[in-house]
């Protein structure tokens, strides 16, 4: 495990702004990111350092406001030649004058310069956020240039051929992790020669499912080995996880099984490499279209989403607070515009702050039946996501705006399909959707770090949809099957990137393959080609189906195909028991029980949760002894029975404030809430007598005692700079 740079203070939570220091914004969290490279940056750290915070930098490593470098003020030379730029010579712009950009050597440099500021003003960690390129994107000088260095032969445009749009994306992504090392390392070096103090680097980036839907290459991956990466964030929101996809034949938004995986592949991006991992949650999102009902239902969904997986406890509250509490969005009704409603605000810091105590209850406290089964996904997903249209007046698919989603133009059948990503979510769905907790597994990582699939015990794959990068990943995987796992293979052979100039159709001694998986099946003894089946291989098996995955998206047969693959697997394994549907995906991680119902899966009946629970996905907090779920429905709740023994101690249950300095003497509880100002706080706390008295700052306030769970509710003005809270008995 690679050793990491220690922290002056914790850094469970935090939150991203670009805005100097604003009460009204203040989230009372671990740590703040100050977003961006502006003159005022030094003024806005020493804004927020004065506020108490832990404070970090992070900025756009694929765009930003970079005029200066485009214009030549920065050295003299004009810069547009590296924006990225499409097969019609339109430039990827993330706003006016603002394109992504090729990382060259050059704008790595410029970048530099502007760290070291952020590092002369004392931060204490980087965040080097999306480093993107876009897969409509490689027809730029720079990126022309680039290619001839590498390669050693005049550019191909990338959509010439499957092979040039493949090496064309191999590069963007090999182009970027050259830039975030350089940058990385260098300001590592400077921190520690000028000021003799360790800055931390990490990573703000989609997941890998979402750049292979979107389009975009990144190298993922890649980063985990980096020396000068200490960790990531996973930006996923309902933005990236409301992307529609396809089950059983239908096309549709499907939030919570879409952010679900997502959150499972970067879990498992950095399990057992060292690095860090910060889960991130959106109140909203960058469309500004939608209204404040419709964003809290997706923001419920991500988040009991990133919660059933236990093996990452820090989290990014919310990006850009501000445009949550002083924004405004559409009403319901169409007549305007209306700021966030205050039970959704007080809703929001209740979920912040129960975030901040989740590092408390280790993840293997909360593993749960079902487990162990994976579906690969490596890092060339990415590259397989190009147009191919070597006809001079073809056109590329660019139908996204800068955050990936889409534009109102309409879309053929064939850029529909390309768009859904039926390969992957044909194999996902079925499963997830059964009720399976399928992880999706970082595959590069098989190669790179001992014991990485020691937790699973079937494995789908299919290279229908992406290729193994090197032929040691088949040496890994063997050895896991010969001691008992059993791998699911799923592909036709149809897919025109297998004839990518890769390392299987190169000629060996034992000649060229045409397609990678039959380098697979050799290693296993089982010959090239082994027909559909189940086919023993030491103390496991391979399971060979030989059907394109995309397939499985279309129909309901498809989806029970893929089920019928995972009973065979299993019985094979001597676990068919185990094989059964589970609509409720819930897990217990201390005392917060966090639950998900399934739709879609042909029961419309609610499930009841009986206990005695504090609902957290509530406003004022309420107690409940019946949970009624609906289908799609989540939940998040506080277990009293969970804490039963620990009673005789006053403690704060939950709240949507930061609870400090919280003493409880013979007489009472007393402690310091600070929230935004503005904001309705509100209290749950177990006391040990009925209470008489409630006051904030010396001034009574009214309060609710339930005598059965002996739990007090109160609630109050917020305030950054904290409110002082007693409850007294006597």
């Amino acid at each position: 495990m690679v050793k990491r740079s220690a922290k002056a203070a914790p850094e469970w939570t935090g939150f991203q702004e670009a805005r100097p220091y604003g009460p009204k914004y203040d989230l009372r969290t671990d740590f703040v990111m100050v977003y961006g490279i502006s003159d005022d940056l030094p003024e806005r750290i020493a804004g927020w350092k004065q506020a108490g915070y832990t404070v970090h930098l992070m900025t756009g490593v694929a765009w930003g406001d970079y005029q200066d470098y485009l214009y030549g003020r920065f050295d003299g030379r004009n810069h547009w030649d590296e924006a990225q730029t499409d097969r019609a010579g339109k430039h990827l712009l993330h706003n006016v004058d603002v394109p992504y950009m090729v990382p060259t050597v050059s704008f790595a440099d410029y970048l530099s310069t502007h760290i070291k500021k952020a590092i002369d003003a004392g931060v204490e960690a980087i965040h080097m956020e999306e480093p993107e390129f876009w897969a409509a994107a490689g027809y730029s000088e720079a990126f022309k240039r680039e290619w001839l260095n590498v390669y050693g032969e005049e550019w191909i445009p990338p959509h010439a051929s499957h092979d040039a749009q493949y090496r064309a994306s191999k590069l963007k992504a090999a182009m970027y992790y050259r830039a975030m090392d350089r940058i990385c390392s260098a300001m590592k070096e400077y921190a520690l020669a000028t000021y003799g103090r360790t800055v931390r680097f990490y990573i703000p980036t989609h997941s890998l499912i979402n750049y292979a839907q979107w389009r975009i290459v990144s190298p993922e991956a890649l980063f985990v080995s980096m020396p000068a990466c200490d960790g990531f964030i996973a930006q996923i929101w309902t933005g990236t996880s409301r992307t529609p996809n396809v089950y059983r034949g239908v096309r549709r938004e499907r939030t919570f099984e879409t952010a679900y995986m997502e959150y499972g592949m970067m879990q498992e991006l950095t399990r057992g490499t060292g690095r860090e991992m910060w889960f991130l949650h959106d109140p909203i999102e960058d469309n500004p279209r939608h209204t404040w009902a419709d964003y809290e239902q997706n923001y419920l969904a991500t988040v009991t989403a990133s919660l059933l997986h236990p093996g990452v406890s820090q989290y990014e509250v919310c990006p850009w607070p501000r445009r949550v509490f002083e924004g405004t969005y559409p009403k319901e009704d169409g007549t305007g515009k209306e700021p966030i409603p205050g039970r959704y605000a007080t809703k929001l810091l209740s979920v912040m702050h129960m975030l901040g105590e989740m590092h408390r209850y280790p993840a293997d406290a909360a593993e749960r039946p079902g487990t162990g089964i994976g579906l690969c996904l490596a890092n060339s997903a990415m590259f397989q996501r190009g147009s191919v249209d070597a006809s001079p007046d073809g056109q590329e698919v660019s139908n996204s705006r800068y955050d990936g989603t889409e534009t109102d133009d309409p879309l053929s059948m064939e850029e529909r399909k390309l768009l859904d990503w039926s390969p992957f979510y044909g194999l996902a769905l079925p499963l997830l959707k059964f009720g399976v907790p399928v992880r999706p597994l970082q595959y590069d990582n098989l190669l790179h770090f001992p014991g990485y699939l020691d937790e699973y015990k079937v494995l789908f794959l299919s290279y229908e949809f992406m290729k193994p990068e090197h032929p040691g990943i088949h040496q890994v995987l063997a050895q896991w099957i010969r001691g008992g796992g059993v791998l699911i293979y799923v592909g036709d052979g149809s897919d025109p990137y297998h004839r990518v100039r890769e390392w299987w159709n190169r000629e060996t001694r034992r000649g060229a393959y045409e397609r990678p998986e039959e380098h697979l099946f050799e290693t296993l003894g089982l010959g090239r080609r082994p027909k559909e089946g189940l086919h023993p291989a030491g103390a496991g098996a391979v399971v060979v189906r030989r059907k394109h995955p995309a397939a499985f998206a279309e129909t309901a047969e498809g989806a029970d195909s893929v089920l019928d693959s995972l009973r065979e697997a299993l019985a094979f394994r001597g676990e068919e028991a185990e094989f059964k549907e589970n609509r409720l995906l819930d897990i217990q991680r201390g005392p917060y029980r966090i639950a998900h119902l399934l739709d879609e899966t042909g029961c419309a009946d609610p499930v009841v949760l009986e206990g005695s629970f504090i609902r957290l996905f509530d406003d004022r907090l309420s107690l409940a002894t019946r949970v009624e779920l609906m289908p799609n429905g989540n939940v998040l709740l506080y277990d009293l029975d969970y804490d039963a023994g620990n009673q005789g101690q006053a403690r704060i249950l939950a709240a949507s404030s930061r609870t400090r300095k919280e003493i409880q003497s013979e007489r009472g509880l007393h402690w310091m809430a600070e929230s935004p100002e503005g904001i309705r706080v509100s209290t749950r706390a177990w006391v040990p007598h009925p209470p008489r008295r409630a006051s904030v700052d010396g001034e009574d306030v009214t309060f609710d005692y339930d005598a059965e769970t002996q739990t007090v509710f109160l609630e109050f003005e917020g305030s950054p700079q904290g409110k002082n809270v007693q409850i007294e008995w006597a």
